[in-house]
């Protein structure tokens, strides 16, 4: 009777913290969705309506994480090396938005064409690589090694 009371309080208990998250959802940010969009206008001039296919309550992370990151010139990776990055994940995907606003905004940092070009490129050496390696079931062990040889090697004739 008694291991029985306990579960009973037990349950009441993990329903009523169920009830408390249910009815005040946590906020990682106290912004709401009007205020997001008024600085995402203030920061870019205008709302692209990418921001508005969000829910509401998604518009104030996700506009930190683009603000805290890719709009961030205080990161380790200056801005045409992000959108370059960008470019070359966004031709793997593939998805034609992210290669139109990745490639501008490589442009926009000061990217060059040959260097945009050069960034698809390595997206596309890496895919193959990546194809053949997994496709031929490669040891991953075997891999690691054979590479760091590699890097040892080359290390040892640059110095």
């Amino acid at each position: 009777m008694l291991k029985s009371n306990r579960t009973l309080k037990s349950l009441v208990i993990a329903a009523g913290v169920g009830a408390l998250f249910a009815i005040a959802p946590a906020k990682a940010e106290d912004a709401s969705a009007a205020a997001t969009y008024k600085d995402i206008e203030a920061t870019l001039g205008s709302v692209p309506d990418m921001f508005r296919t969000l829910p509401d309550v998604a518009v104030a992370g996700a506009w930190a994480e683009i603000k805290g990151v890719q709009l961030n010139p205080k990161t380790a990776l200056d801005g045409k090396t992000k959108e370059l990055l960008g470019l070359a994940v966004a031709a793997q995907i593939p998805c034609q938005y992210c290669i139109y606003f990745h490639t501008e905004a490589a442009k926009l940092n000061g990217a060059s064409d040959e260097e945009i070009k050069e960034a698809v490129a390595m997206s596309a050496i890496v895919r193959h690589w990546s194809t053949m390696l997994n496709g031929s079931q490669v040891d991953l062990t075997t891999f690691k090694k054979q590479a760091d040889d590699v890097f040892a090697a080359v290390k040892a004739k640059s110095q």
